[in-house]
């Protein structure tokens, strides 16, 4: 038997490789938008709908029928299929096997794109949701054929929508809101962290510790994405991400629905009600649509908030890290140093890192935020089907009776409830405390204009 040539780590590592696709997105981004030599835009479903109760919903029918649409589905699908088949290769796997999987896998995150984008839909459930929800129902009805499995490559997808994600996380926002910002999004966050790392292994005893964390900081921070960049960081399971990232999901949703009702119930003002939002609802895309049920005020500050927030991810996972490798897993027999962590540290989140000081610090001053926010229209989209790709290899990976096993006796969910409600009390303490103008002046309002 042939002995297959390795990869150095440097190329054939999925960390590694998540950076080097994601910059190779935003790279040819860039050029697309600054030189305006060609279109780089991925697909994406107007909302549409079939009755005549929506205003502003395209006919789906029109959608498809256009060569804008077909010609913007050919460039996403070539993209990504080239660029994570390369990637399948450098990891020593079998392409001619991926391929027909990725094709597979990208006809039902197409499916997922086009019935979450329909108006009803669209207006309270995320296509997040949707991916997950889908791929439950295929894997634990007619189950997951042995030949889509190749494609099923959740952290790879993730970790590369990540990198591009990087590019929109800008610095100047902890300028735009200031000390009011950071103190809801940074002192609150590793508060919740450290109180449900105590709250879960002290106290509810669960001895899944890579998992304790993962939810504690999907919790804290912004759900999918921290769970995914902590999961990497702590040596998180693929069961523990799908716990993870399932229970959140389904809280966002309800949190996205009942947060603004009972702020609107409880007279808070649209700049302290945005900003609860955004300290204390998981995902962005939610954030975004709670906010925006309260106000275009509401909207912008729970944003920022947000914003500020997911500039945490990679600190997070690198504090994490080095616990991990220094505390939790420490023996006496084993003395950890530099190169252990360093091996430990996921390293997609130095793309991360590297994509928000290049937009924030280079792509900015020198061609303007309208150049940036431009680019950024274009890579929301491909970090967009990243995701949809990686939630709906999480609903096909992942079986309803494993899950109800990881749930430990209902320990995790309770971790994640009481992590919540501790998380959305100290927010509020930090938003009325900031914000509500006893304290502090309250932020003018031509701010968020």
């Amino acid at each position: 038997m042939e002995k297959q040539k390795s990869v150095p780590a440097f190329w054939g590592k999925e960390d590694w490789q998540a950076v080097w696709l994601g910059f190779i997105v935003i790279l040819i981004a860039c050029v697309a938008v600054l030189t305006k030599a060609f279109d780089f835009s991925a697909v994406k479903f107007s909302t549409w709908t079939l009755g005549e109760a929506a205003p502003k919903a395209t006919p789906l029918g029109t959608q498809l029928g256009t060569w804008v649409f077909w010609r913007k589905l050919i460039v996403t699908f070539v993209t990504l299929g080239i660029l994570f088949s390369i990637g399948v290769k450098l990891q020593g796997e079998k392409i001619k096997k991926y391929i027909p999987a990725f094709i597979c896998l990208f006809v039902i995150a197409l499916v997922v794109r086009m019935v979450s984008a329909e108006f009803t839909l669209n207006r309270y459930l995320e296509w997040a949701f949707w991916a997950l929800l889908i791929g439950l129902l295929i894997s634990n009805t007619v189950g997951v054929p042995n030949w889509l499995k190749p494609a099923i490559k959740t952290e790879f997808y993730i970790k590369t929508g990540l990198v591009i994600m990087g590019f929109s996380v800008l610095f100047s926002n902890i300028a735009k809101f200031g000390l009011y910002g950071l103190g809801i999004a940074w002192i609150v966050t590793p508060v919740v962290i450290i109180f449900m790392w105590w709250l879960g292994t002290k106290v509810l005893k669960i001895d899944n510790k890579p998992l304790v964390i993962t939810l504690a900081s999907a919790t804290s921070v912004c759900g999918t994405s921290a769970a995914i960049a902590t999961g990497a960081a702590s040596g998180a399971k693929k069961d523990d991400l799908s716990i993870a990232i399932s229970i959140s999901i389904i809280f966002t949703i309800l949190m996205m629905v009942f947060e603004p009702m009972i702020i609107k119930a409880a007279g808070m003002t649209q700049l302290m009600g945005g900003a609860l939002i955004g300290g204390t609802v998981d995902s962005t895309g939610a954030v975004v649509l709670a906010g925006n049920a309260l106000g275009p005020e509401a909207e912008q500050a729970a944003v920022l908030v947000k914003s500020i927030q997911n500039i945490l991810i990679g600190f997070i996972a690198f504090f994490v890290a080095v616990f991990f490798a220094t505390r939790v897993e420490k023996t006496s027999e084993k003395k950890v140093g530099a190169s252990e962590i360093w091996t430990r540290f996921p390293k997609f989140i130095l793309g991360f890192f590297a994509a928000s000081l290049i937009a924030s610090f280079l792509i900015q001053p020198i061609f303007g935020s309208g150049s940036v926010k431009e680019i950024n229209t274009v890579l929301d989209q491909y970090k967009n089907w990243c995701f949809v790709l990686a939630f709906t290899s999480i609903g096909l990976d992942t079986n309803f009776k494993e899950l109800a096993k990881q749930m430990h006796g209902g320990k995790v969910l309770w971790l994640y409830i009481i992590g919540q409600v501790f998380n959305i009390a100290l927010t509020l303490f930090a938003v009325w405390f900031l914000l509500s103008g006893v304290v502090f002046d309250i932020p003018v309002l031509d701010l968020f204009k």
